[in-house]
Parts: structure tokens; sequence; C-alpha cells
């Protein structure tokens, strides 16, 4: 999901959207720590789409403080 399709969604949804991502990477650690992990590219590609959300969320905070 790109950084403009996340600046669209409202806070709720980026939240829903964060606690969706953690739960997966803690679900692809898991799998990687037992040796079930066969896609190990999506690690990497969870982790950035958490930073982007943060990032987001981040952006969105700043601007309600101003």
């Amino acid at each position: 999901m790109s950084a403009t399709e996340l600046r669209e969604k409202t806070l709720d949804q980026l939240r829903e959207e964060l606690s969706t991502l953690k739960k997966e990477a803690f679900n692809l650690r898991f799998q990687q720590a037992t040796g079930q992990l066969e896609n190990t590219a999506r690690v990497k590609t969870v982790r950035r789409e958490v930073a982007r959300v943060m990032t987001v969320l981040n952006e969105k905070a700043a601007a309600a403080a101003e």
C-alpha cells in the first residue's frame, strides 16, 4: 500500500491497519523461528509497511497539533 493511499484513510483506519500489520509481523517472526516461513521477503515488506503507516500517523498527528 502506498503512502498516498494511506494518507486518504482516517486515523481509526490507520490504527487498525497498523495492528493488523503488527500481528502479521509477529506471525512471520514466529514462522521464521520455527523454520516454517516460505516467503522470507514478506518479512521485509511488512516491516516497511508498518513504517509507512506509522509515518502517516505521525504526519497526521503533527498536522493536528498545529
